[in-house]
């Protein structure tokens, strides 16, 4: 991607919308470090000073961290995300797990009405890794498949927004519903609720669907009432 000149209006801003949109999109991964202070000088055609406010701004947005005597790299996709871990780590269990059953009970509902032929593939490969995870007794493979098989179930909703929200505020709270996880003996109980979900999703049983998101949430709230 070229970076385009800057121009007029607010030189810092434009230069922190264009590093924004550089991490966005990829081409600045996540744990990469950013390019050389003079080739960025150069490219945005900008002040050194106007380059430091600019990265400064995203330092404390959290898309950037500075390593003292390494330099600067990408922490973070998206100032939104930061903003949701922010919040999240505000905010009790009991809270959290209520945002993530909204979420995952419309994404249920609309994976049910609209998954593809290559939905349905991708949700028998997540629960099917689940399940050798659980066999394995492998926790932290399980927790792995089990955040792909979810992000895949959002996916397969084939809402954007819903999507993208999703993406933005999973990491959080998945972290903060494995806590809670941890405090529930029954893995066969949770994998058995989600093979349930997939099937539901698979035969586009938009009710049963429902039922299997509202099961495991229930589950989860018997260790934090």
């Amino acid at each position: 991607m070229s970076i385009s000149k800057t121009n007029r209006l607010s030189l810092v801003e434009q230069v922190v919308s264009q590093i924004e949109t550089l991490i966005e999109s990829g081409e600045w991964g996540i744990g990469s470090q950013i390019p050389p202070e003079m080739d960025l000088i150069q490219q945005f055609d900008v002040s050194r000073n106007t380059l430091r406010e600019a990265i400064r701004s995203l330092v404390y947005a959290g898309l950037l961290v500075t390593q003292q005597g390494k330099g600067t790299f990408v922490k973070s996709s998206s100032a939104l995300g930061i903003a949701f871990q922010r919040r999240i780590q505000r905010s009790s269990l009991f809270e959290t797990l209520e945002v993530r059953h909204a979420l995952e009970r419309q994404g249920a509902q609309l994976a049910a009405t609209r998954r593809d032929q290559e939905d349905i593939e991708k949700l028998r490969l997540h629960i099917k890794a689940c399940k050798k995870a659980a066999e394995a007794k492998d926790l932290r493979a399980y927790e792995e498949a089990d955040i792909l098989l979810h992000k895949t179930i959002m996916a397969s909703s084939h809402n954007g927004l819903l999507i993208d929200l999703y993406e933005h505020m999973e990491d959080s709270l998945h972290d903060s519903i494995h806590q809670i996880a941890g405090m529930s003996p029954d893995a066969n109980l949770h994998l058995s609720i989600h093979c349930k979900l997939v099937e539901a999703i698979i035969d586009q049983d938009v009710e049963r669907a429902i039922e299997s998101v509202n099961g495991y949430i229930a589950h989860f709230k018997k260790f934090i009432d």
